[in-house]
């Protein structure tokens, strides 16, 4: 933990690690099946964690995946206990209804809290002012951007499967201009061809 965490904050200038109690191999917390370390193992994790940091400003998350294989209660004293052990944020995995999220605001407020909106997960998805309103101070997303490039290229290939064109799609589509601006090729052609002699 101590080699991880200096290797993340100076060696790779991340600004935040998140640890989790999950088993491993680890699943992703809207699926069935997550066991969790003995919360014991965890906190040392974390108090390892805090000390082995340069600066406080190095953020430690504190993720719990208990909620699903041993209830909401038992989650919230893995967070108090995670806070306790200097944890900076804490995340409880899948609550499953709004009533649950606004249960672990109100008994872990005192840390920022974060929320992982999952499209289509155990989770419900809230709009930030509700989150922020029920204690939550960071939300992620960490799905949207491939369910939304899983769709879109379901609908182009159907639409190249039915008709032999991707021509008429109602998939977004970049210009492959635009997605060359994007990938920035237009830098990379200006080296070559200022540097082609080298």
């Amino acid at each position: 933990m101590r080699h991880t965490v200096q290797g993340y904050e100076r060696g790779a200038g991340a600004a935040a690690i998140q640890l989790e109690d999950q088993e491993f191999p680890k699943k992703c917390g809207h699926t069935p099946d997550r066991r969790v370390i003995p919360a014991e193992n965890m906190v040392r994790k974390i108090a390892v964690a805090v000390e082995a940091r340069a600066s406080a400003n190095f953020l430690i998350i504190a993720r719990t995946d208990a909620r699903a294989s041993l209830g909401l209660a038992e989650a919230i004293r893995r967070g108090r206990a995670y806070a306790e052990a200097g944890a900076d944020l804490l995340f409880v995995e899948s609550p499953e209804t709004e009533d649950e999220m606004a249960e672990i605001g109100r008994a872990l407020g005192e840390k920022p809290l974060v929320a992982n909106m999952v499209e289509g997960g155990r989770t419900p998805l809230l709009s930030n002012a509700r989150l922020a309103e029920i204690g939550y101070a960071l939300a992620i997303y960490p799905v949207a951007g491939l369910l939304s490039a899983a769709a879109a290229l379901d609908t182009v290939f159907r639409q190249i499967r039915d008709t032999g064109s991707s021509l008429g799609s109602s998939a977004p589509l970049y210009s492959f201009a635009e997605m060359n601006r994007l990938m920035g090729f237009e830098e990379v052609w200006r080296f070559n061809q200022d540097h082609a002699e080298i």
